[in-house]
């Protein structure tokens, strides 16, 4: 069981900038952002044994970090499309 942090800019690191910009542009990005941090810590806390919570718990929290990822990255790749046309 790995109890690295996965923050988004460690797991998009081609998209730090735009990370940082969306967060204080786009409130629903922002809002997403902010959700996959609060349960990126809640499983942190509990891969080490801080807040301890069952597999079934932890399959779920995990779940929902990997599909807040995706959204994330989905957005993402749309802003760096924008990005690139002139």
């Amino acid at each position: 069981m790995s109890n690295t942090p996965h923050k988004l800019a460690e797991e998009f690191p081609e998209y730090a900038g735009a990370i940082r910009h969306l967060r204080e542009v786009d409130g629903h990005f922002n809002r997403l952002a902010d959700a996959y941090d609060a349960v990126n810590r809640a499983i942190h806390r509990a891969e080490t044994d801080i807040e301890p919570v069952d597999d079934f718990r932890m399959t779920e929290m995990r779940k929902e970090r990997m599909r807040l990822k995706d959204e994330i990255y989905g957005l993402l790749g749309r802003f760096g499309a924008f990005e690139e046309q002139p």
